[in-house]
């Protein structure tokens, strides 16, 4: 059965994609940026929302896991429309449904359609990012390449913390009475504008070989990761209901399930959504392994310090929001030396950059210790912070992109792309949620300690991981 979608023409045959052009750059980046400061955006805007729409916090959880859910288990799906129908078209319905669903979101009556805006915000999403990598692989070559990577590693990483602040800023304003609204409104013209820059500044790029649709491989990975984040974001707050531990059992069957069907489609010349021998390339395989302390760590912290600083050290939104700019005056110019550092160092540059992140989050939590604390005295900790991580996320795509064949680029970046989300659910769900119910016991301040020491003990791990690839790279 071939997945169709009835508004997109069949796929013309393959010609060599134009090289990018720094504004076809610029324009994808922009489209990335959305994406990631969209799982953020609402970490400061939330008790506003709770406020004005009385949702009660299981509905604030859904707010935020019904984005990364949806984001997550469409990911590789985006990728393989965007091999078959072409990265361009896909990124720009991406892009213009982005702004549709912000809209939705930004006029939202109530909590529960809030949440059905998220999902789809999501989705659009995951029809977005994968087209950008995607391109990048497809369309530039060698140090080019490189520096592209590296860019939308600094992009991925600073738009966390845009996502944060502008949120704070937006939430202060209050621009019109819209408050929290004006952080999904803004979305729309930003969306308008990067529709009609990319519909001339994008070259196009497809897979030589269109591939027919994979519907049960689609369906069973989507049910797989649906029951593994979905109750592990919302379990706790309900008390881990009799369903979402049925989830939980069910997630690793239906993991199964879905191996045993991709792996048949290959053996048997079909057309799998994630083809089981892209897994195999060591690259990719390796890469999975470093993403996990990355971005469990990056999106608990995000998401734990949001809460110390507004409810914990009596911040304001605006105050909360700056107060991370310090990490991403670090991030983007680490990020951006990246292929010096590999040139000089290697993979050993993923060893050094954790252990500056390690050294960082004991300056931070040294720091949080104080019993007055003004946002400069947390910049030594978060600039340490910043430089470790900038390099982390920016090598991770390369090392992911370095073994992939062009002609797999879309579920290659699709592979990539679901693994940073799907990790940053997690990393609410596991961090966050050790971080909350330690809250109670010890106070805030001990508790985000906690939860720091959890996150030293990735980048630890992240760093021996490191030490056994190899250390030239291509």
């Amino acid at each position: 059965m071939t997945l169709t979608p009835p508004s997109l023409a069949a796929p013309t045959p393959t010609r060599p994609p134009s090289p990018l052009t720094t504004p076809g750059l610029l324009t994808l980046l922009l489209g990335a940026s959305l994406s990631s400061i969209d799982f953020f955006i609402v970490n400061v805007a939330l008790p506003s929302i709770e406020r004005d729409l009385h949702a009660s916090p299981a509905t604030l959880e859904m707010v935020v896991a019904g984005y990364a859910v949806a984001y997550a288990v469409l990911l590789v799906l985006g990728g393989r429309l965007g091999d078959t129908y072409g990265r361009r078209k896909l990124f720009l319905w991406g892009v213009a449904a982005f702004g549709v669903t912000s809209l939705a979101c930004g006029l939202a009556p109530g909590a529960w359609w809030l949440v059905g805006a998220r999902v789809a915000q999501g989705a659009a999403s995951a029809l977005m990012l994968p087209q950008v990598l995607g391109t990048l692989h497809a369309t530039t070559r060698g140090e080019r390449r490189a520096r592209a990577v590296a860019l939308y590693g600094a992009v991925s990483g600073i738009a966390g913390l845009l996502g944060q602040a502008l949120g704070g800023a937006l939430v202060a304003a209050d621009l019109g009475g819209t408050g929290w609204r004006a952080a999904f409104l803004v979305n729309v013209p930003v969306a308008a504008a990067a529709l009609l820059v990319g519909v001339r500044a994008v070259p196009d790029s497809r897979a030589e070989r269109p591939a027919r649709g994979d519907v049960l491989g689609t369906v069973l990975f989507a049910a797989a990761l649906t029951a593994l984040l979905l109750p592990l974001t919302e379990g706790r707050t309900t008390g881990w209901p009799l369903w979402s531990v049925l989830l939980l059992l069910a997630a690793p069957l239906l993991g199964w399930a879905f191996g045993a069907v991709e792996g048949r489609a290959e053996r048997t010349g079909g057309s799998p959504l994630l083809p089981p021998s892209l897994l195999r390339e060591p690259a990719v395989r390796k890469s999975l392994a470093l993403g996990l302390p990355i971005f469990v760590g990056f999106s608990g912290f995000m998401f734990c310090f949001a809460i110390v600083l507004q409810q914990g050290l009596r911040y304001g939104a605006l105050k909360a929001g700056l107060t991370v700019i310090p990490m991403g005056l670090t991030q983007v110019p680490a990020a951006m030396l990246v292929p010096r550092l590999v040139r000089r160092w290697g993979t050993r540059a993923m060893t050094r950059a954790a252990l500056v992140h390690a050294a960082g989050l004991t300056v931070l939590a040294l720091t949080v210790r104080w019993s007055t604390l003004p946002p400069l005295a947390l910049a030594p900790g978060l600039l340490l912070c910043g430089l470790g991580q900038g390099v982390q996320l920016a090598l991770y795509y390369r090392i992911a992109l370095s073994a992939v064949p062009a002609a797999r680029a879309g579920a290659g970046s699709g592979l990539a792309a679901t693994v940073q989300q799907s990790c940053l659910a997690l990393g609410v769900a596991t961090v966050g949620s050790l971080f909350l119910a330690l809250v109670p016991d010890i106070g805030m301040r001990d508790a985000f300690v906690g939860a720091l020491g959890v996150q030293l003990v990735g980048l630890l791990g992240l760093a021996g991981l490191s030490l056994r690839l190899p250390r030239a790279m291509t």
